[in-house]
């Protein structure tokens, strides 16, 4: 299992290297991954046709962000729609749980704000790629919840499908270190940096970082069968880690943070003594491992990612606005939602208003006020829907380690990056399986007459 593990990391690490050097690589890279996982889902058995789903949909979340980056595929979210694909597929065949009916009602809700945006856009605009760009996210929510919702996985099922979702993550970064390879040469200022994020958005870039840093810290703590393994998994959270820091956009490394303390909380408090001990000698190692990376990173960028964290410029002065203008935005959908408040101003009508009044069609960064803008009341419904499902499956499932971890990084990610990758999305739903144990069987002595 060490060979075929270490084998996985090290084919990744030559994909990103060729994504780099040709530029042809990308798009085979994209279509060769779309051919395969649609071959595996088609003749997948029956018993492993949800794994295989989930596998290939997590492998799609992790190689979005270097999909986008290259160009590569059909079109910008051309991910999120396949991963609507597979998931449909596992949906056809294995159906779904008869609980999970609040998710139909919360794809349903969107449809009038459809309605409202065909009467309110402007004829400049386009309409289907505009209400397409806004809606992909929460509809790849809602899908994905239905499949997953009480869905039964065991343990090892649950760490390959993070496993997929972290190898083209180690695709991304061999592509952003072969990207920069001298940090110090890019730098210019304490803002967002798109020449260490691989000329890319560096908030997604972040965000998907973050979830490697966060699964490559779980195969720290759970999945490390050598000592080997284990050191190479350290190796991978802090090489992750440190491109995740120097992109300067802090939202997707507090969101990986955040989600190691829950996932350790738990874990912690449903070992064993024996296990307990082994998380804390690997916590204090990882604590070790982080300091260092931290120091590493303010090194290579001459000081200025502290003041990035402390909230200063480049001269060290603190910026009046913590949020990065995210606040405006948010208040100003928040206006748009009084406004309108039955029905909302429509899928993306916040993003024309903007066009009307400031010039510039900026996307919005919180999912939350979007959606009270954009669907009103029903927007609220929405939300009601979002937050307490889960919660009610939770008090009735007890056992997921990840539950916490998965719903922190949905909600934390929703209000900083809204929904412009397919992260968020799938790894809600991932909160909502049923993780189960295999019990140890029990070798009882024959009596003897």
């Amino acid at each position: 299992m060490d060979i075929k593990y270490l084998y996985k990391l090290l084919f990744h690490i030559i994909i990103g290297g060729l994504c780099f050097y040709i530029d042809v690589f990308p798009n085979l890279f994209f279509y060769a991954v779309i051919v395969f996982f649609l071959v595996k889902i088609i003749f997948a058995t029956k018993e492993e046709k949800s794994i295989i789903v989930l596998k290939s949909c997590a492998y799609l979340v992790g190689a979005e962000v270097i999909f986008r980056m290259t160009s590569a595929g059909l079109f910008y979210e051309s991910s999120k729609y396949f991963i609507i694909l597979f998931i449909l597929f596992g949906i056809f065949s294995e159906g779904i749980s008869k609980k999970a009916y609040p998710y139909f009602i919360f794809l349903i809700l969107m449809v009038p704000s459809i309605v409202v945006a065909s009467m309110s856009i402007g004829v400049d605009s386009n309409l289907r790629t505009n209400v397409a760009f806004v809606l992909s996210g929460p509809v790849c929510l809602g899908i994905s919840a239905l499949f997953c919702y009480d869905k039964k996985v065991r343990k090892e099922e649950i760490l390959d499908i993070l496993l997929y979702l972290a190898l083209p993550i180690v695709t991304l970064t061999t592509y952003l270190f072969l990207y920069t390879p001298s940090i110090r040469d890019v730098l210019s200022g304490t803002q967002s940096n798109f020449a260490t994020s691989g000329g890319f958005g560096p908030n997604q870039v972040a965000t998907v970082l973050g979830l490697g840093m966060f699964v490559f810290s779980v195969n720290f703590f759970l999945n490390s069968k050598s000592t080997l393994i284990k050191i190479i998994n350290i190796s991978l959270f802090s090489l992750i880690a440190f491109r995740g820091i120097v992109t300067f956009s802090r939202g997707g490394v507090l969101t990986a943070i955040i989600m190691i303390f829950a996932f350790l909380i738990f874990a912690y408090f449903k070992s064993s003594k024996r296990q307990k001990n082994i998380i804390i000698t690997s916590f204090f190692l990882l604590i070790l491992a982080s300091s260092v990376i931290w120091a590493v990173s303010s090194n290579q960028t001459k000081g200025l990612i502290d003041k990035r964290y402390s909230n200063q410029d480049k001269k060290g002065k603190v910026k009046e606005d913590v949020s990065a203008g995210r606040v405006n935005l948010f208040l100003g959908e928040l206006e748009g939602f009084v406004s309108n408040p039955f029905l909302g101003v429509g899928a993306s009508g916040m993003k024309e208003l903007r066009l009307e009044t400031l010039g510039r069609g900026i996307a919005t960064h919180n999912e939350l006020s979007r959606l009270l803008s954009e669907h009103g009341i029903l927007g609220i419904v929405m939300l009601l829907i979002l937050i307490f499902k889960p919660l009610d499956i939770r008090s009735n499932n007890r056992n997921n380690y990840f539950f916490f971890a998965f719903l922190m990084f949905w909600f934390a990610t929703i209000n900083h990056s809204a929904m412009r990758i397919a992260a968020p999305s799938f790894i809600y739903a991932l909160a909502l399986l049923d993780l189960k144990y295999e019990k140890r069987p029990l070798h009882r002595k024959r009596l003897v007459k």
